[in-house]
Protein backbone atom coordinates (compact mmCIF):
# COMPACT_ATOMS: atom_id res chain seq x y z
CA UNK A 1 0.00 0.00 0.00
CA UNK A 2 1.39 3.38 -1.02
CA UNK A 3 1.58 6.00 1.70
CA UNK A 4 3.17 9.43 2.05
CA UNK A 5 3.44 10.84 5.56
CA UNK A 6 4.49 14.43 6.27
CA UNK A 7 6.02 15.65 9.50
CA UNK A 8 7.88 18.64 10.89
CA UNK A 9 5.17 21.27 10.78
CA UNK A 10 4.56 23.62 13.65
CA UNK A 11 4.48 27.18 14.85
CA UNK A 12 7.37 29.51 14.11
CA UNK A 13 7.91 33.25 14.19
CA UNK A 14 8.49 35.24 11.04
CA UNK A 15 12.10 34.98 9.97
CA UNK A 16 12.49 31.55 11.49
CA UNK A 17 13.07 28.16 9.94
CA UNK A 18 11.43 24.76 9.76
CA UNK A 19 12.27 21.52 8.01
CA UNK A 20 9.44 19.40 6.71
CA UNK A 21 9.86 15.70 6.01
CA UNK A 22 7.88 13.30 3.88
CA UNK A 23 8.45 9.58 4.16
CA UNK A 24 7.12 7.14 1.61
CA UNK A 25 6.16 3.51 1.98
CA UNK A 26 4.98 1.07 -0.65
CA UNK A 27 7.21 2.50 -3.39
CA UNK A 28 10.75 3.78 -3.84
CA UNK A 29 11.61 7.45 -4.37
CA UNK A 30 14.24 6.57 -6.94
CA UNK A 31 11.62 6.31 -9.68
CA UNK A 32 9.51 9.36 -8.84
CA UNK A 33 9.11 13.08 -9.04
CA UNK A 34 8.21 14.26 -5.55
CA UNK A 35 6.79 17.64 -4.71
CA UNK A 36 5.44 19.93 -2.05
CA UNK A 37 2.13 21.75 -2.27
CA UNK A 38 0.40 24.00 0.21
CA UNK A 39 -3.03 25.38 0.90
CA UNK A 40 -3.60 28.47 3.00
CA UNK A 41 -6.93 29.35 4.61
CA UNK A 42 -9.33 30.69 2.02
CA UNK A 43 -6.93 30.03 -0.86
CA UNK A 44 -6.51 27.37 -3.51
CA UNK A 45 -3.81 24.73 -3.33
CA UNK A 46 -0.55 25.86 -4.89
CA UNK A 47 2.64 24.13 -5.85
CA UNK A 48 5.76 24.99 -3.87
CA UNK A 49 8.67 22.88 -5.07
CA UNK A 50 9.49 19.53 -6.61
CA UNK A 51 12.45 17.29 -7.26
CA UNK A 52 13.07 14.44 -9.65
CA UNK A 53 14.71 11.49 -7.95
CA UNK A 54 15.41 10.17 -11.44
CA UNK A 55 17.78 12.94 -12.52
CA UNK A 56 17.98 15.40 -9.61
CA UNK A 57 16.14 18.27 -11.29
CA UNK A 58 14.51 20.77 -8.95
CA UNK A 59 11.90 23.45 -9.39
CA UNK A 60 10.71 26.26 -7.11
CA UNK A 61 7.83 28.66 -7.30
CA UNK A 62 8.94 32.28 -7.36
CA UNK A 63 7.49 33.01 -3.93
CA UNK A 64 9.88 30.59 -2.22
CA UNK A 65 13.03 30.86 -4.33
CA UNK A 66 16.05 31.61 -2.20
CA UNK A 67 14.22 30.69 0.99
CA UNK A 68 13.20 27.04 0.57
CA UNK A 69 15.36 24.08 -0.39
CA UNK A 70 14.03 20.73 -1.50
CA UNK A 71 16.07 17.55 -1.20
CA UNK A 72 15.62 13.82 -1.09
CA UNK A 73 17.28 10.92 0.65
CA UNK A 74 16.39 8.15 -1.74
CA UNK A 75 17.78 5.33 0.38
CA UNK A 76 15.47 6.44 3.18
CA UNK A 77 12.51 7.15 0.89
CA UNK A 78 12.38 10.58 2.49
CA UNK A 79 11.77 14.04 1.05
CA UNK A 80 12.72 17.25 2.82
CA UNK A 81 11.72 20.88 2.52
CA UNK A 82 14.04 23.21 4.38
CA UNK A 83 12.20 26.48 4.91
CA UNK A 84 14.04 29.60 5.99
CA UNK A 85 13.16 33.28 6.32
CA UNK A 86 9.57 32.27 6.85
CA UNK A 87 6.82 34.79 6.33
CA UNK A 88 3.25 34.88 7.63
CA UNK A 89 2.06 34.26 4.08
CA UNK A 90 3.81 30.87 4.20
CA UNK A 91 1.19 29.72 6.69
CA UNK A 92 -0.61 26.75 5.17
CA UNK A 93 -1.14 23.04 5.27
CA UNK A 94 1.76 21.51 3.38
CA UNK A 95 1.34 18.33 1.38
CA UNK A 96 3.85 16.07 -0.28
CA UNK A 97 2.95 14.23 -3.44
CA UNK A 98 4.61 12.00 -6.02
CA UNK A 99 4.34 10.73 -9.56
CA UNK A 100 6.31 8.27 -11.65
CA UNK A 101 9.11 9.72 -13.75
CA UNK A 102 7.71 9.49 -17.27
CA UNK A 103 8.72 11.06 -20.56
CA UNK A 104 5.11 12.05 -21.23
CA UNK A 105 4.72 13.89 -17.91
CA UNK A 106 6.38 17.29 -17.97
CA UNK A 107 8.50 17.87 -14.88
CA UNK A 108 6.87 20.39 -12.57
CA UNK A 109 4.00 21.15 -10.23
CA UNK A 110 0.98 20.29 -12.32
CA UNK A 111 -1.18 18.55 -9.69
CA UNK A 112 -2.81 16.42 -12.38
CA UNK A 113 0.46 14.52 -12.74
CA UNK A 114 0.70 13.53 -9.11
CA UNK A 115 -0.49 10.03 -8.27
CA UNK A 116 0.03 9.88 -4.52
CA UNK A 117 -0.64 12.46 -1.82
CA UNK A 118 0.06 12.74 1.88
CA UNK A 119 -2.32 13.94 4.55
CA UNK A 120 -0.62 17.27 5.14
CA UNK A 121 1.16 19.01 7.99
CA UNK A 122 0.32 22.44 9.36
CA UNK A 123 2.85 25.26 9.21
CA UNK A 124 1.95 28.46 11.02
CA UNK A 125 4.16 31.54 10.84
CA UNK A 126 3.40 34.30 13.31
CA UNK A 127 4.25 37.94 12.73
Amino acid sequence: EVQLVESGGGLVQAGGSLRLSCTASGFTFGDYVIGWFRQAPGKEREGVSCISTCDGSTYYEDSVKGRFTISSANAKNTLYLQMSSLKPEDTAVYYCAAYTCSWYKIFGLDPANYEYWGQGTQVTVSS
